[in-house]
């Protein structure tokens, strides 16, 4: 099965401007950390392999090419 990209430029900038900001958050908030962290990571590799499950779901596409 390939994976079919469904993530652009613009949204993967995004996400990986909101990991760093969760990284960041997970150790001002000490309560949180894991939580944070997980989202962090989740939002990494989205935007590693420009592919978001959620996106498929819900028939989104970002990226210019289908």
């Amino acid at each position: 099965m390939k994976i079919v990209k469904n993530v652009g430029p613009k949204d993967k900038k995004i996400r990986l401007f909101l990991a760093f900001l969760f990284f960041v958050l997970s150790f001002l908030i000490p309560g949180l950390k894991v939580l944070f962290l997980i989202l962090a990571l989740v939002l990494v590799i989205t935007s590693i392999l420009g592919f978001c499950g959620l996106y498929a779901i819900f028939g989104i596409n970002t990226s210019k090419k289908s």
